[in-house]
């Protein structure tokens, strides 16, 4: 299948270089047909629900799979379309909205520490810890509501947390879940489109926030938040795929391809059956075929 070339396109293991303007949201790459695409889409779908089985059955790895993006970037529908056709059972999505009182009273990987997924199971977070360096740092009076005491918060905090994040994402890889990491790259023209759409299509007014449209005026300042935490975290064992996603089906493509490559990579297979167990389903066999 074509997936190796597809991915690695966008994909960053060393962000020691990477820099935001170098990625064109708009780009389609070979790909200037969505029907064509389709057809691979959906073959990049099927080939999913067969590897998320066999990871299911194996019990050995779990995968983790991360997306961030600015508003309207299609995090969601990403999710919806490229995870179609894997069994819920094997499966997990969790989207981390405001922290809770709860969560604020403990350390920031707390929150999304509980929700990491078992063995033999996809967990996807929709938003994440990135969140912190994110989100946190464009508007650094959160840090009060999170209660650090004073003298922890200074001038390094945000490199702090990237070494902390990269230290738990070692610390997860060394233990068997696999982590990849989704930056939908949206340009703020095709945001304005999306958010207008918002507002004039009746059956988009649910999506429309208020406080999406504000942080527009932020959108400089997340812009250099995301480039210093793909340059401070990308890595070998917990690498970012820069997506464009100015067109939503080219996204979906993309990501179905990285997740295919990443579960191919694992080399999973159904647990072999020994002697005994053989033994037990021939008189298994035999039982029924009297009944």
């Amino acid at each position: 299948m074509k997936t190796l070339k597809l991915a690695k396109s966008y994909r960053i293991d060393d962000g020691k270089h990477f820099r935001i303007k170098d990625f064109d949201p708009a780009e389609t790459g070979h790909w200037h047909s969505v029907e064509h695409a389709q057809e691979y889409l959906q073959k990049y779908v099927a080939r999913m629900a067969d590897l998320q089985a066999k990871l299911y059955a194996q019990d050995c790895w779990s995968v983790l799979l991360i997306f961030q993006a600015m508003d309207a970037a299609g995090k969601d529908g990403t999710i919806k379309h490229v995870m179609s056709g894997v069994n819920p059972e094997g499966c997990q999505v969790i989207s981390f909205k405001v922290p809770s009182d709860t969560e604020l009273e403990h350390d920031f990987l707390w929150r999304t520490t509980r929700h990491l997924p078992e063995r033999g199971q996809i967990g996807i977070f929709n938003r994440s810890y990135y969140e912190e360096v994110l989100v946190v740092r464009v508007h650094p009076e959160a840090l009060k509501g999170e209660k650090l005491p004073p003298s922890l918060v200074t001038k390094n905090i945000w490199e702090e947390r990237f070494e902390d994040i990269r230290s738990f994402e070692r610390h997860m890889a060394r233990n068997g879940t696999v982590i990849r990491k989704f930056f939908l790259h949206l340009s703020k023209k095709e945001q304005k489109r999306r958010f207008l759409a918002r507002l004039d299509e009746p059956e988009k007014n649910w999506k429309f926030s208020e406080a999406d449209i504000h942080e527009r005026d932020y959108w400089d300042d997340y812009q250099k938040a995301y480039e210093d935490m793909i340059r401070h975290t990308a890595s070998k064992h917990a690498p970012w795929y820069v997506v464009p996603a100015d067109n939503k089906w080219f996204t979906h493509l993309v990501v179905s391809a990285a997740i295919v490559e990443t579960l191919e990579e694992l080399n999973l297979t159904y647990p072999k059956v020994d002697a005994a167990k053989l033994k037990e389903i021939a008189a298994a066999r035999r039982i029924l075929l009297k009944k």
